[in-house]
């Protein structure tokens, strides 16, 4: 390094002095806190964010700065990698390293060493990265941060992309690093064409109904995806009739709305209870987006006189819904054994769905919990799906098998049955996010297999029946002395612990039962699930009180 791009890194960083008592780690999710104690981390990951596009010959890199489904008041910032996914594992300490440095000479010396043991040029090679922030009011001023901190790397450039979703910038910073248009009109293009052509496709004769399914209404978390689900409404209003809710004209972000707390609380959000959106025929269907229209659910009103009520049909159903859907489209092809196809859940995925998954015919694989593992697993695919239950989720085609495609697509001897087969897939392909889940994309593609299948909800959501699931928190002095194997399946540390709980869960029909200890904060959570909503009750609450036995934790939450 030398002393100019020094001397700016010191002087850029004194205005950005870091909170004092505050220590932050970089997660799945990022940096996430109050946003009033941002202002430094925000800035010194521009910096990260520019010695990755130098580290990566100067492809493009995105910060998305967002608290997606978190309060108001919260905020955060994340990296994308030049794929348009997630920072790769290997920087995440380095990020942590930075937040947490206490002055700028301790933040140079930091970056210099780093620098030297990636082989970072800093001798003002070009460096560019996009940003993006959601509707948060601290987002302007997190987004300057960012711009001061890339800008401080001599030859980096921020570029701000204004308002967008998350899964949009994701998009973006793939898009370009393909050498492809990606503006927001690009993306919306792409997606309403690729939804059209699934409908195009659709025979005529094809699903158990021949008639128009119904309207959509779409809870937008009060946040980002109101604003982005209107622009695609007037690109479709022929093909899908929507109604959007909770577009954060009035109302809180988060607060009382949303995919996380209708998929948490199971009843309707906010702006979801009159009286005229209850016993409304099993064409209304309703739908939820979280706060960076990442996550999406779907879920039915009940008629039964509790208006708050829902039938919630979750990541799990989403996910069963793509598989059958690819599933038919491979047959026609004959290449339903032929293409590798994976299915990838976490441990939280209910066991009713990885049993349907497998009676299809698919290969279930198993992934520690967070979104990183679930999309590095599905990459090893021709076709990987993967959804948590919470909504957050894609489906990735490889470059080889989408060539295979195309040429089908193009070989009149094919047939027609095939080459539609195979444009539909392709169809997919294009619609949904390959850089990250998507809940835009996402909520096209269900509506998109509905429509072709002829399918209200409640058809859809007669797939299989959950089994009975209860989750609970117990509060430890040290979170790390669980250690989990298999997917975070099984506990390895501390000895006995597992053996306990395998005794436990053998006394209940349809059981099962797995801790792990939290990420974020001094828990270890405790799943459980078994034939009755009684039994799957008594089962987490007698694992959670050995837990407490053997980590001497103080209560459960």
């Amino acid at each position: 390094m030398n002393e100019e791009q020094r001397s700016i890194l010191l002087q850029s960083s004194s205005r950005f002095p870091p909170p004092k008592g505050t220590k932050l780690s970089y997660g799945t999710a990022g940096f996430r806190a109050d946003a009033s104690i941002l202002q430094s981390t925000v800035f010194r990951i521009g910096i990260l964010a520019a010695l990755r596009s130098l580290k990566t010959g100067g492809a493009v890199i995105g910060l998305m700065i967002t608290a997606s489904h978190n309060k108001v008041s919260d905020n955060g910032i994340k990296v994308a990698d030049p794929s348009g996914g997630m920072l790769t594992q290997d920087w995440e300490p380095f990020a942590d390293s930075i937040a947490n440095a206490p002055d700028p000479e301790s933040l140079v010396k930091l970056i210099t060493e780093f620098a030297k043991k990636e082989n970072i040029p800093l001798d003002g090679a070009k460096a560019a990265v996009l940003l993006g922030r959601d509707t948060r009011p601290s987002g302007e001023s997190l987004v300057e941060a960012a711009n001061k901190g890339i800008c401080s790397v001599v030859g980096a450039v921020a570029i701000d992309m204004g308002i967008v979703t998350t899964p949009e910038l994701h998009w973006m910073v793939r898009a370009r690093n393909k050498g492809l248009k990606a503006t927001e009109l690009h993306y919306f293009d792409q997606l309403s064409t690729s939804f059209r052509c699934l409908i195009d496709l659709i025979p005529e004769k094809s699903g158990d109904n021949h008639h128009p399914i119904g309207k959509l209404v779409v809870d937008c978390s009060n946040g980002v995806g109101g604003e982005k689900l209107q622009v695609l409404k007037e690109k479709l209003n022929a093909f899908l009739h929507l109604e959007i809710r909770n577009s954060g004209n009035s109302g809180i972000l988060n607060e009382g709305v949303g995919a996380d707390y209708v998929q948490k609380e199971k009843i309707a959000p906010q702006g979801f209870f009159g009286y005229s959106d209850v016993g409304i025929s099993e064409c209304f269907r309703c739908a939820s987006l979280d706060g960076d229209a990442d996550r999406f659910v779907y879920f039915t009103l009940t008629s039964n006189g509790d208006n708050n009520k829902i039938n919630l049909v979750d990541g799990d159903k989403i996910l069963s819904l793509f598989a059958l859907f690819i599933k038919q489209q491979l047959s026609i092809l004959n290449q339903d054994v032929g293409v590798g196809v994976g299915v990838v859940q976490t441990a939280y995925a209910n066991g009713a769905s990885t049993k349907y998954l497998n009676d299809l015919g698919l290969k279930v694989v198993f992934t520690p919990t967070g979104v990183k593992y679930l999309h590095g697993k599905a990459e090893e695919y021709d076709i990987g799906i993967y959804f948590e239950a919470n909504g957050h989720g894609t489906v990735l085609f490889s470059d080889h098998f989408l060539s295979w495609l195309d040429g089908i697509k193009n070989e009149p001897c094919s047939g027609l049955e095939k080459q539609n087969a195979a444009k539909r897939l392709l169809a997919v392909a294009n619609l949904m996010n390959q850089a990250v889940g998507d809940a835009l994309s996402g909520l096209l593609l269900v509506e998109a297999i509905l429509q072709h299948m002829g399918w209200s909800l409640d058809k859809w959501n007669q797939l299989y029946h959950d089994l009975p699931s209860r989750q609970l928190k117990v509060k430890v002095a040290d979170r790390s002395a669980v250690v989990t194997t298999n997917a975070e399946t099984s506990v390895e540390k501390p000895p006995g612990l597992q053996e306990a709980i395998t005794a436990l869960t053998s006394k209940y029909p349809q059981g099962r039962c797995f801790v792990r200890p939290s990420g974020t904060e001094d828990v270890v959570r405790v799943y459980a699930e078994a034939k009755t909503q009684e039994e799957a009750d008594e089962l987490a609450d007698s694992v959670a009180k050995i837990v407490q036995q053997f980590l001497g934790s103080h209560f459960i939450a």
